[in-house]
């Protein structure tokens, strides 16, 4: 196996941010928040630790590492006060821990982490470590940490995510401009053909509707190529060239039958079929809205309509799960005795449902924006968006300005 570096990326490193979808006025709807990040509501927090290294073969425990993980902290990583929450499968063809007392008590405590498929269980029982040796957190929990699965580039079985992968992630975790495409548990995903990851958006109300902000995160590894929509522009139509590839010397191993080599014609992304949408999604909604749980989980089901507005319909080898929590009513989740809590009007809730789809879509597209074409296991090359091809397509179907 060729070797490379070791790269960690943490959340306070600085890129070059590419044109994101507000940028390229894409019609997806709705008005940002300032950063167009799950960030815009006030106290979240965000960390990455991103592990790429080695190239060439799969060497199973030695790489090549194309992973890491993602973590957000609701009110901040030097909080121990909870909030309301709730969850939502889609399809379950994937895992999120912690859901049962979720489901169960409304209530989110501490951050929830997002990873590859075969390191959930480490991520789940760093944050435990790292929740215990942190004094005035609470000395328990059922931790909230979900997975899509990275092994078309990515050395999975290595399990190359390690409690301290984790904790840098948890540690380093800062409001403000959020790192996107591939980076921590995004960096090896692929999103409808294309170079995948984590992606970023948010969508404010008018002061006349309260002002209220719906910021959405995702981990985008689902959907077909055809299946791409983008503001209603059938995006995966127009562009069907740049499939996935094997880039290496010589003939494509058998493990990567049925995959074409660069350059070569022909070929459907590697490790599918035309018929089946293979591949995961998981959706992370914050609000400020003072929502109790029970409405939560109506804003939460909200993430499939822009799942559904970009191409997504949750096939059978798909995990598209969904967790909401609202940062209204600071010290009222867990209060000993009661508490007075404050609570939005059913009757005015339906504009948060159009937020959350609009900022759903939003951040996917910037997941697909941000991410860079990437080769990793067995020469295995996802290519990225191109943003020229997607402005064109955009303007054949009259839909920029």
């Amino acid at each position: 196996m060729r070797r490379s570096f070791l790269l960690f990326v943490l959340p306070l490193a600085v890129a070059a941010q590419k044109p994101r979808e507000h940028d390229l006025k894409l019609p997806i709807g709705g008005t940002p928040g300032r950063l167009n990040a799950i960030t815009d509501v006030a106290g979240v927090e965000v960390g990455h630790t991103t592990l790429i290294s080695g190239s060439g073969p799969l060497v199973v425990g030695k790489g090549p590492v194309r992973t890491g993980v993602t973590v957000v902290h609701p009110r901040g990583k030097t909080s121990a006060d909870p909030v309301f929450g709730a969850w939502f499968t889609l399809n379950g063809n994937g895992e999120m821990t912690g859901t049962t007392w979720l489901q169960e008590g409304g209530i989110l405590e501490g951050p929830i982490g997002i990873t590859n498929t075969h390191s959930v269980g480490i991520v789940r029982d760093a944050i435990l470590m790292w929740q215990v040796g942190k004094p005035g957190l609470q000395p328990w929990g059922l931790p909230v940490v979900a997975e899509t699965y990275d092994g078309g580039l990515n050395d999975i079985n290595g399990f190359h995510v390690t409690p301290d992968h984790v904790k840098a992630a948890l540690d380093g975790a800062t409001g403000g401009r959020v790192l996107e495409g591939a980076v921590g548990g995004g960096t090896g995903m692929r999103c409808h053909g294309f170079k995948g990851g984590i992606g970023t958006a948010s969508r404010v109300l008018p002061a006349s509707q309260g002002g209220y902000t719906v910021g959405v995160l995702v981990q985008c590894n689902y959907g077909n190529r055809r299946d791409l929509r983008i503001a209603g522009v059938p995006v995966g139509e127009e562009i069907t060239d740049l499939q996935s590839c094997h880039a290496g010397p010589g003939a494509v191993p058998a493990e990567m039958r049925g995959v074409p080599k660069c350059g070569a014609t022909g070929g459907n992304d590697a490790g599918s079929d035309p018929d089946r949408e293979q591949g995961s999604i998981i959706v992370v909604v914050a609000t400020d809205a003072p929502l109790m749980p029970h409405q939560l989980q109506r804003v939460v089901k909200r993430v499939a309509v822009g799942l559904g507005r970009q191409g997504g319909f949750g096939g059978n080898g798909s995990g598209d799960i969904f967790v909401a929590f609202s940062t209204a009513n600071p010290r009222t989740a867990m209060t000993p005795d009661s508490a007075s809590v404050k609570m939005l009007s059913n009757a005015i809730i339906s504009p948060l449902f159009q937020l959350t789809a609009w900022a759903t879509e939003a951040a996917i597209t910037n997941a697909l924006l941000a991410a860079e074409t990437m080769t990793g296991a067995n020469d295995l090359r996802l290519y990225a968006l191109p943003q020229d091809r997607l402005l064109a397509a955009m303007r054949k179907y009259g839909r920029l300005p």
